[in-house]
C-alpha cells in the first residue's frame, strides 16, 4: 500500500490538511481493522517519506517569513482572547457561563503555547524542521488513534476539528468497507480477507468512542460540525445486525452533538426514531442500550423543548419527540419489572410540565396517574407535584377527568378494606405521605374539595369502616395532616393510663427557657396556622367529627383505636380554639353527637361512650395544661410569677441560709472541717474531701476573719492555690475527663479570696497569677525558643483541665479587683499576643468565652481586637459571641452595638451576614432600634444582604428620614415596583411550600426569615409610618395597584399577567396590615374586589394568595370590621385583638371549582392508514390491534403465531409494509411493552437504514389523505378505516385493560355509519376457537 505521508507542522497549508484527511480516514480504516484480524503494523515506505518531505521542506523554505508574521499576529489575538477572559472571570457570572468561560480560556492558553513553539520551530532553521518533521512522519505512519490520545489534552480548536473531521471519515470509510469489503485497500485485503461482523464493530465503537470524547473536550467542535453528517455516518451501527456495545455507543455520540433547538431539529429529520422505538422495546440484556437511548431521549427534552413563550399559559411548549417514541417511553414507564421504569416516570413527568397536549395524546397522563397509584412510591412525590401544577390553571386541568383521575391516590387508602399485610400497611403509609403533600397545597385541597368534597368524605368515611391497620394509619395521616404534635405522654393516654403518675420531663431547677429555634418557629408558622384553619374547616364539613364519634362508640369498653380518636379530636378542637373564630370554632367545640351521647339515658352503652369520651377530653386538656405550660414570649428573662421562679427562690433561700450559718461557724467547727479537707495532712487530692472544701469555701472563708485565719494561720489556703499553680503540674495534667469539679472549685476560691483585703493582698504576693504569664509567653514566638511542652499546647487544652485557667480568670474579671490583678500581672498583654496566633483558635475562643464584659476596660479592648483580627475564622467566632451577649442582654448598650456595627464593614461577606443577622434580630426592640438608627450606618455596601435590615430602619419615623435623606427610598421604591415585587412572589412561595411540608431540611434557617406574618415588604414597612404613607401618596403606586387589580383580576391564561397579579395583591395586602395603610384600601374600594378574586378566580394559586392577602388585611381592627361586611371573619386573641388570621363565613365559596368538560383528545384523521391489498394480511392486523385488548390478547397471539407457521402468510411476515402497518398500529394505541417486543419480532425483517429508507416511503404512500368538504373542512374520516387502519374510540378512557368489544358489537357500528368502502373482516379468525398452551400469553 502506498503510505501517505502527512506533515503536522502548524505551519503547513490548510488546505494540504484537508486534501489528505480522506486518503488518512482510509488508512485509518485499514489500519484499525487489520489491527483487529492480525498484528501487522501498517506503516508508509522510506521512500514515500523522503519524498514527501523534500517536497514539504522545499515549500516551506519559500514561507518562513509570511508565516511568522502569520504566527505572531494570531499570538497577539490569543493574548488578547486570554486577557479578555481572565477579566471576565472576575465578573459574577453564572455557572454554565463561567464553565464556557474557562473552557476558552484553556483553550487559549494551548494555542498561545502551540503558536510559541511554532515561532521557536520556524526560527530554528531547514535542518532542525526537517528533522521534527521526520519525527512526526514516523508517528503518524503508526496508529492515528494513539496519536490523537497523546495530544488529547493539548489539543486546541483546530485540532480537534480536523481530529473530529478525521474520526468522521473513518466512520464513512468503515460503512463503506461494511457494505463492500472489496473496496478495502490493497494491504489491508492482504492481512485479512474477509472482515467479520465482530471486528468492524469494534472499529465503529473505537472511532465513535473517540470522535465523542473530541466533542467532550472542546465544546466549540460541537457547533462546527455537521449533524447530519455525523448522524448518517452512525446510522450503520443502530442497525440491528450491530452489537447492543456498537448501538450504545452511537446514542452516546450523537447525543454529544446536541447542543441547541436547531441541532434536536435537525436530528428529527435523519430518521432515528425507529431505532429508538426498536432499542427501548428490547428485553433487559441490552440494558446498556436501552440506558443511551432514554438519555438521548432525555436530552432531546432538554435542550429542544420548547418552553412557555411570553403571555403563554402553563403548559403549552412542545417537546420534540414524536408520538412513536413517545408511546415506547410510555410503555417503559408502564412495565411493572423494567428497571428503567423510574427513569422514564420522571421523563414523562417532566414532559408533562412543558407540554400537555403530547401527553394526552399519547396516553402519558395515564400512566403518570396509575404510577402515582400503584408506584414505586420514590417517584410519585414527583409525579403529584407535576399534576397539582397542571391542575392550578383551567386551561392545563382540562386534560384530567374531574372526579376520576387524581382520585386513584385514594383507592389505595379506601380500598384497603381486609388489607392486613405488612406490605400493604407500608404501601397505604407511603400513599398518604402523598396525599398530605397534596392536601397541603391550593390545588391538590380545592380539586379534592369538588362535587361536594366526595373525595374527602370518602377519606374520612374510611374511618367507619371496621379495618384496624386501614384506620389507624388515616388517623396518623390526619395527625401529620393539621401538623398536630401530641406531647411526648400521649402513648400513656391511648394506653389508658391514669395521666396523673406522669411527671415532667424537666426538673423544676432548671430554668424554664426553651430553645430560641422554637419561639421563632412558632412565629414564622403563622401562614400555616391560618392554612391549618381551613382545613379544619374543611374536613368538619366533610364529617370528620361526626366519624370520629362513629369510632367511639363501636365499643364500651375503649380500645386504643378509639382513645387516638379521642386524642385526635382533643387536639382539633384545641386547634380550633386558637386560630378559628369564635363563632365558627363554637360551633365545632360543641361536639354535639357526643354530647347526645352521654345525654341517652335510654341506651346505657351510648352514655357510657359519650360521658367517657367527654371524661377523657377535659382529662387531656387539664394534664396538657399541667405538663406542658405555655413558654413566654421573652424567653430569655424568667417570668416572676411562674412556678419554676418560686422553686428558685426558695433553693436560693436555702443556700443562703447555709452561707449564713457558715460565717457564724465557731472556731471548733472551723478547725474540724479544716481537719477534714485532708489539705494538710497530703498532697494527694484524690485524697481530699471535695465536699468538705466546697462547704469551707462557699461558708467559713466568705468571712474575712476566717480568710485572714486560713491564710496565715492554717496556710490551707496557700497549699490550695499550689495545687492550682501552673508549674507544679497538679492540676494542669489532670485529665478532662470526670475532673471539671476541681474547676469549680478553683473558680470559687478566686471568688472568696477577692471577697477579702487579705485574699486580694495573698493574690497579688502569690505566683498564680504570674505562673499564668509565663505560661501564656511560651506560645509567644517572640520571647526566644518555644518550649517543647507548653502548659498551653493545643494537646493538653483538649485533653486535660488547662482550659479551666481561663473560666478561673473569668471570674477575677467580673470584679474591678480582679481586673486590677490581671492588668498588674500583664495578662491582658499575653491575651493580646494570643489573639494573633493563627492556629491557636482553642485560646481564642477560650479567651472571649470566659471573660467578662460588664466593666468597661481591657476584656472590651480584647474583644474588639479578635473582631479585627486578621483571621476570618476568629472574626467569625467573636461576631457569633458578640451578638450572644446582645440577645442575653436585657437592655441596649451602646458599646456592643458600635462593635457589631464595625462588624458591618467586615471585608468577609460571611462575617457582615452573621452580624446583619444578630442586629436584624436586636432590632426587633424599640429601644435598640432607635439606639441604632441614631447611630447612622451606612449600609449600601450590603446590598442584598443590608436589606432586611434597611427595612427595620424604614419602621420608624428617624429611620426613615435618614434613608430619605440618602435617597434610598426613591431608588429602592422603582425598583420595588419594577422588579422587586416579583422576586418577593417567588420568595414567599418558597417557604411556604417548605412551611408547609412541615419537615426539617438542610436549610432550616430559611423558615427563619419570617419574623412575623409575612416576611417584610417594602409597601408594607412604609405603610407604618406617616412620612412613608405620604411619599407613597405622592407616588401614586397604589391607585395602579388598585387599577391593575380590577382589570386582571380574574386572568386565567396569562402567566405573566397571573404572576404580577399576585405580587399586587401581596403589596395591597402588607399596606393594608398597616393601620396607616389601611385607608389607602378603603378609598380605592379594593378589599371587595379582592374578595370576588378569591371566590371565582379559575387559577386556584391566585384565590390561595388572596385568602392570605386578607389574613393579612384583618390583622388590624378596622380591617377584621371591614371584612366582616363580606362574611369573612377574623380570630381574635382572649384581649380582643385581631391574631391575622382570617376565614370565610361560607367556605364552600371559597374552595369549590366549577365543573368542567374534560378536552377530548383523540385521532384528528391525519394518521390513517389505507386499507391492507390481501385478506391474509387484513387478518393479521386485526389479530395485531386485538392484542391491545388484554381480555382476547392470547388468543390474538396464538392466531399470529398460526399464521405465521402457514405458508400462504409467510411473504407478510417479510414485508415492509406490513412492518410499518404494526409499527404504526403501537406507534398510535396503548399497547404494553411485552407486547411490542412480540409484535416486533413476528416480522423477519432486519431494521437497517434500508428498511428505515422503506419504512418512510409507506409512510408518505400509505397514509390516506382527509377528504375535503365543500366548505374547505377536513371531512371525518370513515369508521370502516379505523377498524382497518387504527380503531377509534368515542372516549378517552377507553385505554384501559378491562375494555374489550366483540367483532359483533364493532361491526354493527361500522354498518351504522354508511362506509364509503366495504372491507368488513371475516367474523371467523383461524386459530380463535382452538386453545395451545404453547403459544405465549399476555
Amino acid at each position: 500500500m502506498t503510505a501517505v505521508a502527512v506533515d503536522q507542522q502548524p505551519g503547513l497549508a490548510r488546505s494540504n490538511s484537508l486534501r489528505a484527511s480522506d486518503t488518512l480516514a482510509s488508512a485509518a480504516a485499514a489500519t484499525v481493522l487489520s489491527q483487529s484480524s492480525t498484528s501487522t503494523a501498517v506503516n508508509g515506505s522510506l521512500s514515500g517519506e523522503s519524498l514527501t518531505s523534500s517536497q514539504n521542506g522545499h515549500g516551506r523554505g519559500m514561507e518562513i517569513s509570511s508565516e511568522l508574521q502569520a504566527l505572531n499576529s494570531r499570538l497577539q489575538v490569543e493574548n488578547n482572547i486570554r486577557v479578555g477572559a481572565e477579566k471576565f472571570l472576575l465578573m459574577p457570572i453564572a455557572a454554565d457561563l463561567r464553565q464556557l468561560v474557562e473552557s476558552e480560556l484553556e483553550m487559549a492558553r494551548s494555542r498561545i503555547d502551540d503558536i510559541t513553539k511554532q515561532i521557536e520551530d520556524e526560527t530554528r532553521g531547514p535542518r532542525a524542521r526537517a528533522g521534527s518533521g521526520h519525527t512526526r512522519r514516523k508517528f503518524v505512519g503508526g496508529n492515528i488513534h494513539v496519536a490523537s490520545r497523546h495530544h488529547e489534552d493539548r489539543d486546541d480548536f483546530r485540532t480537534a476539528l480536523h481530529q473530529a473531521t478525521l474520526h468522521i471519515k473513518t466512520l464513512h470509510a468503515l460503512n463503506l468497507n461494511g457494505a463492500s469489503p472489496a473496496s478495502l485497500p490493497s494491504s489491508s485485503s492482504s492481512s485479512a480477507s474477509v472482515i467479520s461482523d465482530a471486528d468492524l464493530d469494534r472499529a465503529r465503537v473505537d472511532a465513535m468512542a473517540q470522535l465523542t470524547g473530541v466533542l467532550q473536550r472542546n465544546l466549540r467542535v460541537r457547533y462546527e460540525v455537521n449533524l447530519a453528517e455525523i448522524v448518517q455516518a452512525a446510522l450503520p451501527a443502530l442497525a440491528e445486525r450491530s452489537t447492543k456495545q456498537c448501538r450504545a455507543t452511537a446514542y452516546r455520540l450523537i447525543r454529544h452533538l446536541l447542543v441547541d433547538t436547531r441541532s434536536v431539529e435537525n436530528l428529527r429529520e435523519q430518521a432515528i426514531d425507529w431505532y429508538i422505538v426498536k432499542s427501548l422495546g428490547r428485553d433487559n440484556k441490552h440494558a446498556v442500550e436501552r440506558e443511551q437511548a432514554i438519555k438521548l431521549i432525555r436530552a432531546m427534552v432538554e435542550i429542544g423543548s420548547q418552553r412557555r413563550t411570553p403571555h403563554s399559559g402553563v403548559g403549552s411548549g412542545t417537546v420534540p419527540l414524536s408520538n412513536k417514541i413517545m408511546r415506547a417511553l410510555a410503555a417503559v414507564a408502564e412495565h411493572p419489572e423494567d428497571p428503567f421504569k423510574p427513569i422514564c416516570v420522571q421523563t414523562l413527568s417532566e414532559i408533562l410540565l412543558i407540554d400537555v397536549e403530547l401527553m394526552a395524546k399519547t396516553g402519558g397522563i395515564r400512566v403518570l396517574l396509575h404510577a402515582l397509584a400503584e408506584g414505586p412510591l420514590e417517584m410519585t412525590p414527583i409525579i403529584s407535584s407535576a399534576f397539582l401544577y397542571i391542575v392550578d390553571s383551567p386551561r392545563t386541568r382540562a386534560y384530567l377527568h374531574p372526579g376520576i383521575d387524581l382520585e386513584m391516590v385514594l383507592s389505595g387508602i379506601t380500598d384497603a378494606y381486609g388489607r392486613t399485610s405488612e406490605t400493604g400497611s407500608d404501601r397505604m403509609r407511603g400513599l398518604t405521605k402523598i396525599l398530605v403533600s397534596m392536601l397541603r397545597t391550593w390545588s391538590g385541597l380545592m380539586y379534592f374539595c369538588l362535587n361536594d368534597k366526595l373525595a374527602l368524605r370518602s377519606l374520612v368515611d374510611g374511618l367507619r369502616i371496621p379495618a384496624l391497620p386501614s384506620r389507624d394509619i388515616i388517623l396518623d395521616m390526619l395527625f401529620d395532616l393539621l401538623n398536630i404534635k401530641p406531647p411526648d405522654w400521649h402513648e400513656a393516654f391511648i394506653a389508658g393510663r391514669r395521666l396523673t403518675m406522669i411527671r415532667r420531663s424537666r426538673q423544676l431547677s432548671e430554668p424554664a427557657r426553651a430553645p430560641e429555634s422554637l419561639a421563632r418557629t412558632q412565629e414564622a408558622h403563622k401562614l400555616t396556622d391560618q392554612y391549618i384553619a381551613l382545613l379544619i374547616l374543611v374536613l368538619t364539613k366533610a364529617g370528620l367529627i361526626e366519624a370520629l364519634t362513629c369510632m367511639l362508640q363501636e365499643a364500651a369498653i375503649g380500645s386504643n383505636l378509639s382513645r387516638k380518636a379521642t386524642l385526635l379530636m382533643a387536639e382539633v378542637l384545641q386547634t380550633s380554639n386558637r386560630v378559628l373564630p369564635l363563632s365558627i370554632a363554637s360551633n365545632i367545640q360543641a361536639i354535639p353527637e357526643v354530647f347526645n351521647l352521654a345525654a341517652d339515658y335510654g341506651m346505657g352503652e351510648n352514655r357510657i361512650v359519650g360521658t367517657t369520651a367527654l371524661s377523657a377530653i377535659d382529662s387531656y386538656n387539664r394534664h396538657r395544661t399541667r405538663l406542658q405550660p405555655a413558654v413566654p414570649k421573652d424567653i430569655s428573662r424568667p417570668r416572676a410569677n411562674s412556678v419554676e421562679d418560686a422553686m428558685r427562690r426558695g433553693q436560693r433561700q436555702v443556700e443562703q441560709a447555709k452561707i449564713k450559718l457558715g460565717m457564724q461557724m465557731d472556731d471548733r467547727q472551723f478547725q474540724n472541717i479544716l481537719v477534714d479537707t485532708q489539705v494538710q495532712v497530703t498532697k494527694d487530692h484524690t485524697k481530699w474531701s471535695f465536699d468538705a472544701l466546697q462547704e469551707l469555701i462557699e461558708g467559713p472563708l466568705l468571712n474575712p476573719k476566717r480568710m485572714e485565719e486560713a491564710i496565715k494561720v492554717s496556710r490551707i489556703i496557700r497549699k490550695l492555690m499550689q495545687f492550682y499553680h501552673p508549674f507544679s503540674h497538679r492540676f494542669s495534667d489532670l485529665p478532662r475527663k470526670a475532673n471539671s469539679r476541681w474547676i469549680r472549685l478553683g473558680c470559687m476560691l478566686l471568688n472568696a479570696l477577692m471577697a477579702s483585703p487579705d485574699g486580694l493582698r495573698f493574690l497579688a504576693e502569690d505566683e498564680f497569677l504570674d505562673q499564668l504569664m509565663k505560661s501564656f509567653a511560651q506560645l509567644d514566638p517572640f520571647n526566644g525558643a518555644p518550649i517543647n511542652d507548653p502548659v498551653f499546647s493545643k494537646q493538653r487544652m483538649q485533653n486535660t483541665v488547662t482550659g479551666g485557667y481561663f473560666e478561673m480568670l473569668g471570674v477575677m474579671s467580673k470584679r474591678k479587683e480582679g481586673l486590677e490583678l490581671l492588668e498588674k500581672f500583664k495578662l491582658f498583654t499575653a491575651f493580646y499576643h494570643l489573639s494573633e496566633l493563627r492556629s491557636r483558635e482553642d485560646l481564642i475562643k477560650g479567651i472571649i468565652e470566659n471573660l467578662d464584659y460588664s466593666i468597661d476596660g481591657h476584656s472590651r479592648i480584647v474583644l474588639s481586637k479578635a473582631l479585627t483580627s486578621s483571621y476570618k475564622h476568629i472574626r467569625m467566632y467573636a461576631t457569633h459571641h458578640l451578638g450572644e451577649l446582645i440577645r442575653a442582654s436585657p437592655n441596649a448598650n451602646t458599646w456592643t452595638l458600635r462593635l457589631l456595627l464595625t462588624q458591618l464593614y467586615d471585608p468577609a461577606v460571611e462575617v457582615q451576614e452573621v452580624a446583619v443577622r444578630y442586629l436584624e434580630e436586636a432590632c426587633e426592640s424599640a429601644d435598640i432600634l432607635q439606639a441604632v438608627v441614631e447611630m447612622h450606618p451606612t449600609l449600601d455596601h450590603l446590598g442584598e444582604v443590608g436589606h432586611p435590615l434597611l427595612l427595620k430602619f424604614m419602621s420608624t419615623t428617624l429611620g426613615f428620614r435618614y434613608l430619605y435623606a440618602a435617597d434610598y427610598i426613591d431608588r429602592e421604591m422603582d425598583l420595588w415596583f419594577h422588579e422587586r415585587n416579583l422576586h418577593y412572589v417567588v420568595y414567599i412561595e418558597v417557604f411556604l411550600s417548605k412551611a408547609f411540608n412541615f419537615t426539617p431540611s438542610e436549610d432550616t434557617e430559611d423558615l427563619f426569615a419570617f419574623d412575623g406574618i409575612v416576611p417584610p415588604h417594602f409597601y408594607g414597612v412604609m405603610a407604618k409610618t406617616d412620612h412613608g404613607c405620604q411619599v407613597l401618596q405622592e407616588k401614586g403606586h397604589f391607585g395602579e395597584f388598585a387599577a391593575f387589580i380590577r382589570r386582571h383580576g380574574l386572568e386565567s391564561d396569562d402567566q405573566d399577567l397571573i404572576l404580577k397579579l399576585k405580587s399586587v395583591l401581596w403589596a395591597v395586602g402588607n399596606i393594608g396590615a398597616a393601620e396607616r395603610g389601611l385607608p389607602f384600601l378603603e378609598e380605592e374600594e379594593i378589599i371587595p374586589a379582592i374578595v370576588d378574586i378569591a371566590e371565582q378566580s379559575l387559577v386556584l394559586s391566585v384565590r390561595g394568595t388572596c385568602f392570605f392577602v386578607l389574613g393579612l388585611i384583618s390583622s388590624t381592627p378596622q380591617g377584621a370590621e371591614i371584612l366582616d361586611d363580606y362574611n369573612w371573619e377574623a380570630t381574635l386573641d382572649p384581649l380582643g385583638f385581631p391574631t391575622g388570621l382570617c376565614v370565610p363565613l361560607d367556605v364552600d365559596k371559597l374552595v369549590t371549582l366549577p365543573f368542567w368538560d374534560p378536552t377530548p383528545v383523540g385521532d384528528d384523521g391525519t394518521d390513517r392508514l389505507e386499507p391492507p391489498k390481501t385478506e391474509e394480511e387484513t387478518e393479521v392486523m386485526t389479530a395485531i390491534y386485538n392484542l391491545s385488548n388484554t381480555v382476547i390478547a392470547n388468543t390474538a397471539s396464538r392466531s399470529l403465531a398460526r399464521m405465521k407457521a402457514r405458508p400462504e402468510y409467510k411473504h407478510i411476515f417479510s414485508s415492509t409494509s406490513m412492518l410499518y402497518r404494526a409499527l404504526h398500529a403501537i406507534s398510535n394505541q396503548r399497547y404494553r411493552l411485552p407486547v411490542r417486543r412480540y409484535i416486533c419480532e413476528l416480522f423477519n425483517v432486519e431494521l437497517n437504514a434500508d428498511t428505515v429508507k422503506a419504512l418512510l416511503e409507506h409512510e408518505k404512500t400509505m397514509r390516506i389523505k382527509p377528504e375535503i368538504m365543500e366548505n374547505g373542512n377536513a371531512a371525518p374520516p370513515s369508521r370502516v378505516v379505523s377498524i382497518i387502519g387504527r380503531p377509534t374510540r368515542q372516549r378517552n378512557f377507553s385505554d384501559s385493560d378491562e375494555e374489550s368489544v366483540s367483532e359483533d358489537e364493532m361491526m354493527d357500528s361500522v354498518a351504522a355509519t354508511a362506509p364509503v368502502m366495504k372491507i368488513r373482516p371475516q367474523s371467523r379468525i383461524v386459530g380463535f376457537a382452538e386453545t395451545d398452551d404453547q403459544y405465549p400469553k399476555f
